[in-house]
């Protein structure tokens, strides 16, 4: 592989193909094949350039370093599905839990923990559902682990995890803190040791103290609609959603209401931005534009967020198999994902069933290249988007 200043990860997890693409000029510089990476669990960025993501068919974590001469630089076996993957802040102690799968009810209480630095790996029995998961550091790092129904915060010693016995013994919280039953949206501040809990009624935080948390105050939506996802931005100490509100029925999906939700740690300011309606799914995070995409019957667009909190839209070309008026947004349709990196002006923009990338300049506004793959991209694949010294390790929860 040819050194890069930025590199894309494309990841078809249907067809089992993960590309490595040199940005802009769109060169191939690494593919693997029989690798189906959870969708779900996403990229999860280590230091050194380097990518954590699980082979959910082959039960694997895996090591990337696109940027090196090798492509898979380690594969250690783990529980899969995969459901979330995170790291502590220093990107050597990784944990991966497990979800639904291809299962219509939470069935597996399965985590896996991982130590980079000497390979060990150990599983252990929680407690079954689809757990969130955060690898605090400070100390002896620490295991959180964000349970729904009822809703908690685990606490668990990673020493404690990483010597667990042979067996998959099952295992006790060290410490627990209440959460409302509906958690959905994990997010870390390595800096001051909080975690970031997204619930219907606000983001819940709480701050590492000794080997526990103490529970912070309760950050509200300040709107009607709520966030499902969280993420932790490295270039402004900030936390990001897309608040979805309107009617719950997924048929009707077209008339959901979207907002960008931005929440600065430092001053308290929280900022809301009217995206439009439709099918508005993970953000992403550029050197000074935060990206979306809406997908909607009348026309998909890249939206464009800048630091001068303007928007702007960029129309994207129109999807065959794409969502439909009165079918669900989720099921057996194509969509798409969206990467971009703290380090450059870059942001990437996948077209499902078509196995193309739209590669647009933020600071144009205008689409610089269209990657075509060998595979469809069905459901929109997975990117992650990747530029040298760009500190997105910064972020030690995967995406």
């Amino acid at each position: 592989m040819n050194a890069a200043a930025s590199v894309l990860l494309v990841s078809d997890h249907v067809a089992g193909s993960v590309y490595a693409v040199t940005v802009p000029d769109g060169t191939v510089t690494g593919h693997l094949t029989g690798r189906h990476l959870s969708e779900h669990a996403g990229f999860l960025v280590l230091p050194g350039g380097r990518v954590a993501c699980v082979d959910d068919r082959r039960g694997e974590l895996l090591v990337l370093d696109p940027f090196g001469g090798k492509l898979v630089e380690l594969a250690v076996p783990v529980a899969v599905p995969a459901e979330h993957v995170a790291c502590d802040p220093t990107g050597r102690r990784l944990a991966v839990t497990t979800g639904l799968g291809e299962n219509a009810e939470p069935w597996s209480d399965l985590l896996t923990v991982v130590d980079l630095a000497t390979g060990e790996a150990a599983r252990v029995r929680t407690r079954v559902g689809e757990p969130g998961v955060t690898v605090l550091g400070g100390g002896d790092p620490l295991v959180v682990l964000r349970h729904r129904e009822p809703g908690a915060l685990a606490v668990h010693r990673f020493a404690e995890l990483l010597a667990a016995p042979p067996g998959c013994p099952v295992v006790t919280p060290h410490a627990l803190l209440p959460l409302p039953d509906d958690g959905h949206g994990d997010a870390q501040d390595p800096g001051s040791g909080q975690v970031f809990a997204a619930t219907g009624t606000g983001v819940h935080s709480a701050r590492r103290k000794g080997d526990g948390l103490v529970t912070e105050t309760v950050i509200p939506w300040e709107s009607p609609a709520r966030g499902w996802y969280l993420r932790f931005d490295t270039r402004r100490r900030a936390l990001w959603t897309t608040l979805r509100g309107g009617t719950p029925d997924p048929s009707r999906w077209p008339e959901w209401t979207n907002q960008a939700w931005h929440h600065e740690l430092d001053t308290g300011r929280t900022l809301l931005t009217e995206l439009g309606p439709g099918l508005v799914f993970r953000l992403a995070l550029a050197r000074s534009n935060t990206a979306f995409t809406r997908v909607h019957p009348d026309g998909d667009e890249l939206v464009l967020l800048g630091a001068d909190d303007t928007l702007r839209r960029v129309s994207l070309p129109a999807m065959d198999g794409a969502p439909r008026r009165g079918c669900t947004p989720w099921e057996g349709v194509e969509r798409r994902a969206v990467a971009a990196s703290p380090g450059s002006d870059w942001v990437a923009v996948t077209r499902g069933g078509h196995g193309e990338v739209h590669l647009i300049d933020m600071e144009t506004g205008h689409e610089a290249n269209r990657l075509g793959l060998s595979t469809p991209l069905h459901h929109g694949g997975h990117v992650i988007l990747l530029s040298r010294d760009d500190d997105a390790d910064g972020d030690p929860v995967g995406r």
